[in-house]
């Protein structure tokens, strides 16, 4: 549901605590290009807004567990690691995410916080198709594809505007937060 939320522009965050593959360094921001990866892991309706599970029960018969298709790309134009649930809290209505779902991710493990970054999304002018493998599964938030895929002629799925307005709006939220 937040790659579909990130592809029609509803959102232009993405928050992370990082996935038990990651080992004790927990989440860093490894790339700051890469492809988004529309899967059903984590994708529990119960954990996205009302509005989301609507979209969720039109998307979610439409995923397929042998294909990934890759329909967008991803820049990040700034990022904070949240250090409180108080300022993760002022992102609500930035996410699709329910809050009891934020203070479940921010709460676990050893680090209080969660990662959020701002990105600005891009539409490839076709989508592609690879076979899902094995390796792509599990609780990771990278992962290396096996095909290259050309993002000559992908859109901004925002006008510069409308970007630049969520961005200001993101940074507003966490201007007063302690992060580092």
């Amino acid at each position: 549901m937040v790659v579909d939320a990130l592809g029609r522009g509803e959102q232009i965050i993405i928050l992370r605590k990082g996935g038990i593959s990651e080992g004790r360094g927990g989440f860093q921001i490894e790339h700051d290009h890469f492809f988004l990866f529309p899967t059903l892991f984590h994708q529990q309706r119960e954990s996205v807004l009302p509005s989301a599970q609507a979209r969720y029960d039109a998307l979610a018969p439409k995923l397929s567990l042998d294909v990934l298709r890759v329909e967008f790309f991803a820049e990040v134009v700034d990022w904070k690691s949240v250090e409180s649930f108080e300022a993760a809290a002022r992102l609500r209505g930035h996410h699709v995410w329910r809050e009891e779902v934020i203070r479940e991710r921010f709460d676990w493990g050893k680090s209080r916080n969660i990662y959020a970054m701002a990105v600005r999304v891009f539409r490839l002018p076709l989508a592609v198709e690879l076979p899902m493998r094995a390796d792509y599964g599990g609780c990771k938030s990278w992962v290396d594809l096996d095909a290259m895929i050309a993002i000559d002629g992908a859109q901004p799925v925002l006008t510069d505007r409308e970007f630049e307005a969520k961005l200001e709006r993101f940074r507003a939220a966490l201007e007063s937060a302690p992060v580092l």
